[in-house]
């Protein structure tokens, strides 16, 4: 009998792997809806879905392994980062879904919620006040106006694999939608800077570094805490606060 592995678990949603099939269990039916849709109408390669019974998702594994991981150095070689910015490339000219996604927030909502998390983090003692004042600053790039695309909306390395320079498969799709295309961009270089060359040549044409940069602190300000109070850890070599303090 096959080991069951947990992929991930927390208090919204857990992945466990079972042989080569990953079963999703999300308690909000809604991302699973979402995931589903997205995978029938995107131009690159996604998990064959084996069967779906409320409130689980069964996804069969994608061959190859993932980019990288955060927080370790990928052994991906430059030419399957530019593969991967062409993917992205293919995504975003894809035609527009109905729905927003986790890149599509409002920008007046994420800026208030990005002021309020700061003010936590701060009295909290999560964060030396500097550092977050700094990325605050930097994140101010990410809010000016974006034309909608077709994004992932969590394109983290993780969700992304390759065999050589080749696109076997993007996974978790839960956060699909329209919205900002450089929010997606900076999802797969955060913590991987040396490698937002390669994905920007692969996409085929030249972004705002400036916003890619603004995600990067904006994001990170926004997961510490939520990842400290879940188990993860946003201070190991690499991760989040490294990211923060890359800015400084």
């Amino acid at each position: 009998m096959d080991e069951v592995k947990v992929v991930v678990a927390h208090s919204e949603r857990a992945t466990l792997r079972v042989g080569d099939v990953f079963l999703k269990v999300d308690a909000d039916q809604a991302r699973i809806d979402t995931e589903v849709e997205a995978m029938s109408l995107v131009p690159v390669p996604t998990p064959e879905i084996l069967w779906r019974k409320p409130p689980v998702l069964a996804i069969a594994a994608v061959p190859g392994t993932a980019l990288g991981r955060l927080g370790e150095p990928s052994s991906a070689p430059p030419a399957a980062w530019a593969a991967t910015g062409a993917a992205i490339r293919m995504l975003h000219d894809a035609p527009l879904p109905p729905w927003s996604g986790g890149a599509g927030r409002d920008p007046a909502e994420l800026a208030a919620e990005l002021d309020s998390e700061c003010e936590r983090l701060v009295t909290g003692g999560f964060l030396p006040a500097d550092l977050v004042i700094r990325n605050r600053q930097v994140a101010e790039a990410a809010f000016r106006p974006w034309t909608p695309a077709f994004t992932h909306g969590d394109l983290q390395i993780t969700h992304v694999f390759v065999d050589g320079d080749e696109i076997t498969g993007i996974i978790d799709w839960s956060e699909a939608g329209r919205g900002d295309a450089l929010y997606d961009l900076a999802t797969l270089t955060l913590g991987h800077e040396e490698h937002l060359g390669d994905v920007v040549a692969g996409y085929g044409t030249d972004v705002d570094r400036d916003v890619i940069r603004a995600w990067w602190s904006l994001r990170s300000l926004l997961a510490v805490r939520w990842l400290s109070e879940h188990g993860f850890d946003p201070f190991a070599p690499g991760c989040e606060v490294d990211v923060l303090r890359a800015r400084m």
